[in-house]
């Protein structure tokens, strides 16, 4: 009688589409879609106002204020946070829920690093002499990566969450597909990372 109440239960939950594909994971993929417009915008208006006939004279340029190996390890250090993602939802949906504890808590561990080693990176171009006043060009910069950076933040206080809510049992391996939901998020988070790396960084 419970095994069935419990499919009853996870049969409301998965309410699939006509594409196969749940609501939840549907709602979430249409979400990531709309972002990856926010930040194409985001990172076209940057390619505009980072030329070099864009940027003040007497202005810092970026190939004055940036430190490559530095913001690459930090880039490494959310790279690695995929992982430790991986490996959590691996673990829940096993229903090893203090593995997967424990990865989250790695997952937000390295995201935490990332906006530490990014607040040191807006600290120090400051002191340098681009602020989001600067010129267009900071702006433009600020904006986008203090937006992803904003991002990632949500995405660490949704990990969190998860850790909250496996600690007064609201997940178990039934609720593996909660995990997923936070690490699509998470993987959406990194890529566009890996984006704004190759272009903010590396093309300018």
């Amino acid at each position: 009688m419970a095994t069935e109440a419990h499919a009853v239960g996870q049969a409301h939950e998965e309410h699939h589409t006509s594409t196969g594909l749940s609501n939840i994971k549907m709602a979430m993929w249409a979400f990531l879609g709309s972002e990856c417009l926010f930040f194409g915008a985001l990172i076209s208006t940057y390619l505009i106002y980072s030329r070099p006939s864009r940027i003040l004279p007497g202005t810092p340029m970026p190939s004055d204020i940036y430190d490559i190996p530095y913001t690459s390890v930090s880039s490494f250090v959310l790279l690695m946070s995929s992982v430790t993602m991986v490996l959590a939802l691996a673990a829940a949906q096993r229903g090893e829920i203090p593995k997967m504890r424990l990865w989250l808590l790695a997952t937000a561990t390295l995201g935490m690093t990332f906006i530490g080693g990014q607040i040191y990176e807006f600290t120090t171009f400051a002191h340098e002499g681009l602020k989001l006043s600067t010129s267009t060009f900071g702006t433009s910069f600020f904006v986008l990566t203090g937006f992803h950076g904003a991002h990632v933040t949500v995405g660490i206080l949704m990990l969190l969450s998860l850790v909250g809510l496996s600690h007064v049992g609201r997940l178990e391996q039934k609720d593996a597909y909660k995990v997923e939901m936070i690490g699509l998020y998470w993987h959406f988070v990194d890529i566009v990372w890996v984006v704004i790396f190759t272009v903010v960084y590396l093309m300018t």
